[in-house]
């Protein structure tokens, strides 16, 4: 036969035949990365922690934010903190000034064991994020300086051996003096609370589903002990290598790609009938309970409560609070005996010239998204600061201890932005509201104001989690904003 007509008969993979094996390769990938697989693992993981929990009784059980609370049974959680693993990425190592979690300490005092649990997750190809492994032992380490200078046992850096190298190390420890220096900066350890100088010196240690219980009995006596806790636990070289296999390592990451709106409240409320469901029919079993949810809370807030309890707010000076307010409406105005000036956001976009209600009431509405309320914050701040300023003007000569109260739908980023804003705009460093001859709208505030201002909000309210969004606004407006 000749060569030619040999060849022919050969067959070739085609370009399509390429085509389809990528997609077969993609559609199962995509299978193990389902929803339904996502919720098996978060609930495998959360009976570890249940484990871990049971194991060191007293031990009250903390949700490393945004993704912990996935991974705690709400009958466990005590509690959230915000320790950011992009703080503890290699060559970026910081303490955060911006999210000081000292509410830690108070937990910690308060359970009588002197310890807690603090749950966070990772995803595939590591034993710890690097919120636990790095983030935490720097936090532990700074704190334990500022607070005990002259105790230098204490100053060692704890990082988990086998994770963190000896040379990166080094590098974090070289860092700390000057994130001392900043922690002392804001002023908040001299301030007298008594909660964080009563608590002992910080001590991390790490538990995984891969390695042994730790002993922390030994160094209860001499530390206060935070177990950080890894609930996800290492995938095998072997494991999943088809694609098919059902564990997925840090499942409750990327939420905003997979949970079609689903939060940990809503899973664990619902988690039997929503593991029990079929793929296809979890994103409309979502969408329901989601309505259900809703509805729920609608009703609640407007037949059960009296108007009065559909807000909640944090004093962070005796002149000033912010939080939350909850309902189908916003609160009514403050009666005019409260002495109080309550400024209002709300979740639609509301032209400027209707905003105040009364001199002492005012309803901003900059959207139906957190980000761009966010974002269109800077352009509000002058109005309302103006505002308030207005009504301390005139209160302070009337009233006696006039008080400002600023309120959002979660209470934890537009009101806060706007409390920042106010704190520096019409109050001084004393938190007292300014006189009218320091009300100059021609102000120049510079970062290490604004940073000390916001460490004590944060201080007063160590759930609140301002946007970057929202914190430039406020920035903006503070050190360029002209009259």
């Amino acid at each position: 036969m000749p060569a030619d007509e040999s060849s022919a008969k050969l067959i070739f993979a085609s370009d399509q035949a390429n085509h389809n094996f990528a997609r077969v390769l993609g559609d199962l990938r995509r299978s193990r990365l389902s929803i339904t697989h996502r919720l098996q693992s978060i609930v495998r993981d959360a009976d570890f922690v249940a484990d871990v929990a049971a194991h060191y009784p007293g031990f009250p059980v903390v949700a490393n934010e945004r993704c912990g609370s996935w991974y705690v049974r709400p009958t466990l959680k005590c509690g959230s903190a915000y320790f950011k693993s992009t703080d503890g990425h290699t060559g970026q190592w910081k303490f955060s000034l911006r999210r000081l979690n000292l509410h830690l300490l108070s937990l910690v005092r308060e359970s009588g064991t002197g310890s807690c649990i603090l749950v966070d997750s990772t995803r595939r190809g590591k034993r710890m994020p690097d919120a636990l492994s790095k983030t935490i032992p720097i936090w532990c380490c700074v704190l334990n300086r500022a607070r005990f200078p002259d105790d230098t046992d204490s100053h060692t850096l704890y990082t988990p051996p086998g994770v963190v190298s000896a040379s990166e190390h080094s590098q974090m420890l070289a860092r700390v003096p000057q994130f001392v220096e900043n922690l002392l900066g804001l002023g908040i350890l001299t301030s007298g609370d008594s909660e964080i100088r009563r608590c002992k010196p910080l001590r991390p240690v790490w538990v995984t589903p891969d390695m042994p219980w730790p002993d922390v009995e030994s160094l209860r006596d001499r530390f206060d002990v935070i177990l950080c806790c890894t609930s996800s636990r290492v995938i095998e070289a072997d494991e999943n290598a088809d694609g098919t296999g059902d564990y997925i390592q840090g499942a409750a990451d990327d939420t905003e790609n997979w949970a079609n709106g689903l939060t940990p409240d809503l899973f664990w409320a619902n988690h039997e009938q929503l593991l029990e469901s079929t793929e296809a029919d979890i994103p409309a079993l979502i969408q329901a309970i989601s309505v259900v949810s809703t509805a729920s809370t609608t009703s609640a807030t407007s037949v059960d409560s009296p108007p009065d309890q559909t807000w909640s707010s944090t004093a962070i000076t005796p002149y000033l609070a912010a939080g939350q307010w909850t309902g189908p409406s916003p609160p009514a105005p403050p009666a005019t005996s409260a002495n109080v000036c309550q400024i209002v956001f709300i979740r639609q976009t509301t032209d400027a010239a209707t905003w105040a209600r009364s001199p002492a009431y005012m309803v901003v509405g900059l959207g139906k998204q957190d980000k761009i309320a966010g974002r269109t914050l800077r352009y509000a701040l002058p109005k309302i600061c103006s505002f308030v300023a207005a009504y301390l003007k005139v209160a302070g000569t009337t009233l006696h201890e006039p008080k400002v109260q600023v309120l959002c739908p979660t209470g934890r980023d537009i009101s806060i932005g706007t409390a920042l804003a106010l704190l520096c705009y019409c109050f001084n460093a004393a938190g007292e509201p300014k006189t009218a001859d320091a009300l100059c709208p021609q102000a120049v505030f510079n970062k290490d104001v604004i940073r000390v201002r916001l460490a004590r909000i944060m201080a007063a309210m160590p759930h609140a989690n301002p946007s970057r969004a929202t914190l430039q606004s406020v920035n903006s407006f503070l050190m360029d904003y002209r009259d």
